[in-house]
Formats: structure tokens, sequence, C-alpha cells
């Protein structure tokens, strides 16, 4: 069988290169597209950067090792410049909407004059498999979509490829190259977390004793204290706000207001939100709610947030994070936090699933056995960046594996943010190993 499946690729890959070196000379990319296995719905859209873009869909193994699971249709946006160029795989973490805008372009295609395909991730949006079947939700499976996706689009794109994403997206990134070293030259993940647990334990103590200055965390502990010791007055005025936009959660109201609460500075140092933004203790009750639902929105907790499907990756296999409640305990209504995530942001049905440390290990021994040219982006006051590659000590004495940390840069941190000098350094780097 197994060499039977080889034939078949074999076979498969040979009609794609004569596919498309048969009309490569005399036809356009719409045209091109058209004739190409496993897509369809191939849609052009308007854009102001890019000489033609589309939005299209391929079709997946729902299983890539069982492909009598069934198929299902994976949505991808195509920004095209050149069949000369370079081209970047934006491997989305979540939903790929954003890239169907007008004004669209991925600063990696900016910089390198490249195209773009982006890749929306399985389970999101427009591309949910029907039946829904929840086991088949895994990284690897993910990871074998970006294969089939690279492997189809080499016949028409023969430079060089980059891979890239942000934040799950950046996971995603890293872990496509130590599934499948090859499949691209260049992988550039942005502000991308390594999870070692479901609850990492690293976050917690940036948070509390290592980011910003001490006065700003001590404002940001007064803020929650201040807001939890009025929960009397504050709880009711949250509930309303919650009944308004129809929320329903699997806890009590009075456990979502302190996980709110408890959320609030990951959240304020996460985006990058200034200190002074973050309303005095003597304000009234008002304010301090506004800003408690505007910077840690309830929704998050939710039985309505779009993120299950992260949140069921989360406690699988990418890990998470967890919160301190020893500053507040005696203000709480919860009794604990820990296993949160089972309690309060997933469904019954998810109560059986345990965290499976293989990929987090698996990942760092690529990591150590090998030198690929990437490009890790972080920012110092992320609290991500306390769970990322940037503290793996063996990294530093590669050539090729590089880690860019911007000291006061959020979770919006590009290679754009940093000054001009390591701006130029980063972009030599890719130079280099695109050529």
């Amino acid at each position: 069988m197994k060499r039977y499946y080889r034939f078949l690729l074999c076979t498969h890959i040979l009609s794609l290169l004569f596919v498309a070196n048969s009309i490569w000379a005399d036809s356009h990319l719409h045209e091109l597209l058209l004739k190409m296995p496993a897509i369809s719905g191939v849609e052009q859209l308007e854009s102001d950067l890019y000489k033609e873009k589309y939005v299209i869909y391929i079709s997946q193994d729902i299983d890539p090792k069982n492909p009598d699971t069934g198929s299902f249709k994976q949505r991808l946006i195509l920004c095209h410049v050149g069949f000369d160029r370079p081209t970047i795989m934006v491997t989305e973490g979540y939903f790929a909407d954003y890239a169907l805008r007008k004004d669209y372009q991925d600063e990696l295609s900016k910089l390198f004059n490249a195209n773009v395909i982006v890749v929306e991730y399985r389970y999101f949006a427009k591309s949910v498999p029907q039946p829904c079947n929840w086991d088949y939700l895994t990284v690897e499976n993910s990871l074998y979509d970006l294969h089939h996706v690279n492997q189809l689009f080499r016949t028409v794109y023969h430079d060089k490829w980059i891979s890239t994403g942000i934040s799950k997206g950046g996971q995603t990134t890293m872990f496509y190259r130590a599934f499948f070293p090859n499949d691209v030259d260049v992988s550039v993940p942005y502000v991308a977390p390594l999870n070692k647990a479901l609850e990492d334990g690293r976050h917690e103590p940036f948070l509390g004793k290592k980011v910003g200055t001490p006065s700003e965390r001590r404002h940001l502990l007064d803020f929650q204290t201040e807001v939890l010791k009025r929960r009397d007055s504050l709880v009711p005025l949250f509930r309303e706000y919650c009944d308004k936009k129809e929320y329903t959660f699997r806890v009590p109201i009075g456990e979502i207001f302190d996980y709110c609460v408890l959320e609030y500075p990951f959240a304020i140092w996460q985006w990058g939100t200034p200190i002074d933004l973050v309303p005095e203790v003597t304000s009234a009750d008002s304010v301090l709610l506004n800003s408690l639902i505007t910077y840690s929105e309830p929704n998050y907790f939710s039985e309505q947030s779009v993120f299950l499907p992260f949140n069921v990756q989360a406690v699988r296999e990418l890990g998470y994070y967890g919160y301190d409640i020893k500053p507040f305990r005696k203000y709480l209504a919860l009794k604990k936090s820990k296993d949160y995530m089972h309690r309060v942001m997933l469904p019954a049905e998810f109560s059986h699933l345990k965290f499976d440390k293989t990929l987090y290990r698996k990942t760092k021994r690529f990591l150590k056995k090998n030198d690929p040219g990437i490009i890790y982006i972080y920012g110092g006051i992320d609290p991500w960046g306390a769970s990322g590659v940037g503290d793996i000590k063996f990294l530093r004495k590669k050539k090729n594996i590089k880690v860019y940390t911007l000291p006061k840069g959020s979770h919006r941190t590009r290679i754009g943010s940093f000054p001009k000098e390591q701006q130029d350094d980063i972009i030599r780097s890719i130079t280099k190993w695109l050529q």
C-alpha cells in the first residue's frame, strides 16, 4: 500500500507540473487556478497593492493519514505579484477574513515584493469540516494542510518560499518548520509562544515581577484590588452589560467578573496599552467598569466566544497561561483558578482532554538539532514572550536561528517596529536566505 501511495503521489505531482508548464507561457493566473487539481471556488478580489488577488478553496483531507475520513474545503487568499518572485505563506492560526480587504498587505510581501498565500486555519470561519469532528483538530493535521498547499503551488511559484504568522499563526510557522523543514527556505514567526503546559507557569511571575516598572505594576494591582473590593456595586452593572450583550457562561457571573479582573493586566501589557489609561482607584464605579470591560471583555469567557477551536487546541497541545490569585484571595468569589480552561472555556464534552507535551518536545528537539533560517520576533512587554524561545540557551549558539526582542514592544511588534539598524540586520539575513 505504501508503494502504491507513493506511485499515486508522484503521478499527481507530475500531472501538476504538466498542467503548469503547458499553460505557463500563454495563460493568466485565473485560468491557471481553474485548471489546478483540488482547487475550487476561485473568485477574483479587488486589491490596491497586488496585480491580482483571489479567494480560493482547496480540498484537504480531514485526516491526512486516513483519506477515507473524507475531505473539507479550506479557504486561501492568494495575492499575486509575479511568477518569478518569492512566495510567502501566511500560516494563519485563526480566521483569514482580514486578508480579503483591498488594502491588505503582508509586511514581508512589502519588504521583498513577494506573492502571498494566506491559509485559514482548519475549523475556523470558512474552513470547518462538516460534520465537525473535533478529533481531527490537531496541530499535525493543520501542518499537513500547509504542506499540501505548498506542494500544489510550488508547481507555479518556483522561487524561494517564506512562511510567517502572528501569535497562534507564529506558533504554526514554528511547528510547520519542525514537521516539514524543507517546504520553505525562511520562517518568520511573530510573537510566538512555545508553551510547555496547559498553565505554563512563566507568565504569572513575568506579570507580577518583571514587566514594566514597579510603580506600573503597583498601579495595575491597585486597580484590580479596588475593582474587587467594589464587587457589590460593580457585579450588578457587569451582569447588566453581559445580559445586554446576550452572553452566557459556564460558571456563575461573579466568577466571570473575577476572571475578567485577573485577565486585565495580561490584556493591558499584551496590547501595549499605556498604563496611564488605567483609572485611579478613586474613580467612579462607571469608570472602573468601563476600563475593565474595554480591556478584558467578558465575551472572552462566554459560551458565544468564536475561539472554541483555539481553546480545544490550547488544552490539548498548545498550552496557555494561568492566573496568580494570591494577592486577591479574600476578595474573590472563585476559590481557585487552576484548570480554569476546562471549567470556564470549554463545553463539558471536552472534559476528558488532557495536555500532551509531545508537540513542545518535538519542536524544541528540532530547534536543538537543526539551524534553519528562522527569525523570531517578540515584544519585550508582551506576556506571550515569557513562554517564547528567547530564554532557550542553546539558541544563542545558532548562526541562522535569530531572536529579536523589542524592549518596549507589545504583541503588535513587527520588523518595522525595530530601530533601523536591527531592521537592516533582519532584512540582510532574509535576503541572504532568499538568494
